[in-house]
């Protein structure tokens, strides 16, 4: 029997993406599940990670994929319509 292969319209959303004001963030995979949105060890999640924004305007998590742009940056889509009129 054949393995079928889900299309890509059938697969799960793109990763989340926050937009920051700063060049420095931090990931820990577990924001979207913390309710008071203090910080509190999860069991779900990762390791908390450090990341640096570049010249590109944005940076990706190496475990969860989660993009951060930087408000005003060349990724910033908002950016790039306010520039365009």
């Amino acid at each position: 029997m054949p393995i079928a292969f889900a299309s890509a319209r059938t697969m799960s959303k793109a990763p989340e993406t926050s937009f920051t004001d700063a060049t420095r963030v931090w990931c820990d995979g577990a924001s979207a599940i913390r309710s008071t949105g203090s910080y509190a060890p999860s069991a779900l999640g990762h390791p908390r990670v450090w990341l640096e924004i570049d010249d590109k305007g944005y940076v990706e998590c190496g475990y969860c994929d989660r993009r951060f742009v930087l408000k005003g940056g060349p990724a910033d889509p908002e950016a790039g319509a306010s520039a365009a009129a």
